[in-house]
């Protein structure tokens, strides 16, 4: 989807119908208090490049001006990050969290209405067609499952890689059943036992090949991931539960994309 967008039209027309939720034996809990929070709108943002001097300038309004002024108006924590390992390079993806669809509407609003943003952004909000802050920008809009309604930042700043997967199904309710596999299926505790760290977890509201869900996971390194999918594709209750009648890849999937990211030195996330 190009970038600029009519967000208004989004916020009306953006499925948000609820999904069947089983419940968890494990963390019960835990996963009552989560779902009583409102999940989250996830904006993700690609903004492509040609090599030259559009990175340095988009660094430098994303760390100056763009950040500070989201935070203000009530996003984040928001990350930044390049493509190490997949198709769209070179690039840029900005993770913005939103409270609510309204608040991704009224965002640029409140950066226009933000002095400091305007002033610290002047070089690249004001850039003409020879000079120009990216090649093009690609937004994809999420809803964060139920019960992982919020980001969740790395602890102690160790990560240093990240990896974006894009689930695809052929059907509304194919895609709401893998929803539920993680969300309360029980997938999402493997993924912890087994080393998958999640970032977020979140149903994709627009794109190219929907229905179809995002997460976001996190590893110190490409040598640990390896390592904890192979953990993960062994486990056995991995495996009882991709065996299930109705869950397995065949029926409810079609496809996946996977990228591998780094994380600026500015990042949030």
């Amino acid at each position: 989807m190009s970038y600029p967008i009519d967000r208004r039209a989004v916020l009306a027309g953006a499925t948000l119908g609820g999904m069947t939720l089983a419940s968890a034996s494990a963390g019960a809990q835990a996963q009552a208090r989560s779902a009583a929070a409102t999940p989250e709108i996830y904006e993700l943002r690609t903004y492509h490049l040609v090599n030259g001097p559009m990175r340095a300038r988009l660094d430098t309004y994303l760390r100056g001006a763009f950040i500070p002024a989201a935070r203000r108006a009530g996003c984040g924590p928001i990350g930044v990050f390049t493509v190490s390992i997949g198709p769209a390079s070179p690039s840029v993806l900005v993770l913005i969290p939103h409270p609510t669809l309204a608040d991704f509407a009224a965002l640029p609003a409140r950066l226009a209405a933000d002095q400091q943003h305007v002033q610290a952004g002047a070089p690249f909000l004001d850039a003409t067609p020879t000079a120009p802050g990216y090649a093009s920008l690609d937004v994809k809009l999420m809803r964060a499952f139920p019960h992982m309604p919020r980001i969740e930042v790395p602890a102690g700043g160790a990560a240093r890689l990240f990896e974006l997967r894009t689930y695809f199904s052929p059907s509304d309710k194919t895609g709401a059943t893998k929803i539920e596999m993680f969300d309360t299926g029980g997938e999402t505790e493997i993924f912890r036992r087994t080393g998958l760290t999640p970032v977020f977890f979140a149903q994709d509201l627009t794109g190219e090949r929907l229905p179809s869900l995002t997460y976001m996971l996190t590893f110190p390194d490409l040598a640990t991931r390896e390592r904890n999918w192979r953990t993960f594709g062994s486990d056995p209750a991995w495996k009882r539960l991709i065996a299930t009648p109705g869950l397995t890849d065949p029926e409810i999937t079609t496809g996946i994309d996977n990228i591998i990211l780094g994380p600026t030195p500015y990042s949030q996330i």
